[in-house]
């Protein structure tokens, strides 16, 4: 039944392409077309992500959940970066960052907790992210200090510092990758097991890595449709651009990941689960955020730095300290899902009154 109203739900692909073409001026009926055909195309990416994980192991199926999801956030950011629209791409970023650990870990863990009593993932490993995500809150809190310690000037210096952090991080995330995938890849290989005869393996495995790289690139440009008339439509409901930024484009941003960990985790995959929440939030930090920096060097009309606003900068440190806390032990239940998602809730609630004027 499920599977059949994703499928269903395909129709708005074509339509919200329709409706971008032949009525660019109707934002708000894109807006809500583009939010319907964003779902199906993320519940095929997850599906393809399963399939994959359980050939590959949970850590490369989860690499490639987050790489091929956030794929259509840095093909939106670039496009903004030419803009020159900086804070809509660092509300983005944030909202990613918080998205992914509290709300898609925090859903998983309370739909997979209310199946099973308990699930377990490995504990090494999740320190080790852990430890990841804490670096990336250092990464975004210093660039803040240092900007309003200088008193909002010293934009050169900024600019220098933002970069030299960017290629720090861009760095720690190759040490991540080697560590995750060579020298300890064990730690995040998981139990997952094949579902198809050993003779189908191959053939399977190339359609599912198709199938992933199509699904994405239709994620990609419906998101791009949907990000032009986000808000314009925010207007009309009376949401203001940084709630939009940070809750209502990394939720469509992230449907992917969202599909993909909680299906997992309610099949007791939590592995797969946590590797595709907290790693998609890693990748965003240490990947997305440094890369955009130095792209912006080259493709913007200035550079951009790393001087997150407080309220983005205190939403992404109390993220990544709870998560670390209902990590720590390696396992989860669905009540530690529900505390997740009531932060990430009562960081919505915040975001919803926060004024325009906060967020510069």
């Amino acid at each position: 039944m499920l599977n059949a109203m994703l499928n269903w739900l395909l129709v708005f692909v074509p339509l919200t392409i329709a409706l971008e073409f032949l009525h660019p001026e109707a934002h708000t009926w894109i807006f809500l077309s583009a939010c319907l055909s964003v779902i199906p195309l993320a519940g095929i990416l997850g599906h393809a992500t399963e399939q994959i994980a359980s050939r590959l192991g949970e850590g490369i199926g989860g690499l490639l959940n987050a790489t091929f999801g956030n794929a259509a956030e840095l093909i939106i950011a670039i496009a903004a970066l030419q803009r020159g629209l900086y804070d809509v791409v660092k509300a983005s970023l944030t909202g990613s960052i918080i998205g992914n650990v509290l709300l898609v870990f925090g859903l998983s863990a309370f739909c997979g907790g209310m199946k099973f009593k308990k699930q377990k993932f490995n504990q090494t490993a999740a320190s080790a992210q852990a430890v990841l995500l804490t670096l990336a809150s250092v990464g975004l809190i210093v660039p803040a200090a240092f900007h309003h310690l200088q008193n909002y000037g010293a934009h050169d210096r900024e600019n220098r510092l933002g970069l030299d952090i960017a290629v720090v991080l861009l760095l720690t995330y190759v040490a991540h990758l080697v560590f995750s995938l060579y020298t300890h890849k064990t730690l995040f290989a998981g139990n997952g097991e094949a579902e198809a005869e050993h003779g189908e393996k191959p053939a399977n495995l190339v359609r599912a890595v198709i199938t992933l790289a199509l699904a994405t690139a239709a994620i990609a440009w419906i998101s791009e449709i949907l990000v032009g008339s986000v808000q314009e439509a925010a207007k009309s409901f009376g949401m203001t651009e940084v709630f939009v930024g940070v809750i209502v484009v990394a939720i469509i941003g992230n449907a992917a990941e969202h599909s993909t960990a909680v299906m997992a985790a309610m099949k007791n995959r939590m592995e797969l689960s946590f590797g595709v929440a907290v790693g998609s939030s890693i990748q965003i930090a240490l990947l997305v955020a440094p890369l955009l920096v130095i792209l912006s060097h080259f493709i913007g009309p200035r550079p951009m730095d790393l001087a997150f606003s407080p309220a983005e900068v205190l939403a992404i440190f109390l993220a990544i300290l709870i998560t670390g806390q209902v990590a720590q032990d390696g396992e989860t239940n669905w009540l530690e899902g529900a505390q997740l998602l009531a932060v990430y809730v009562i960081l919505a609630i915040v975001f919803y009154f926060l004024p325009e004027v906060a967020k510069a």
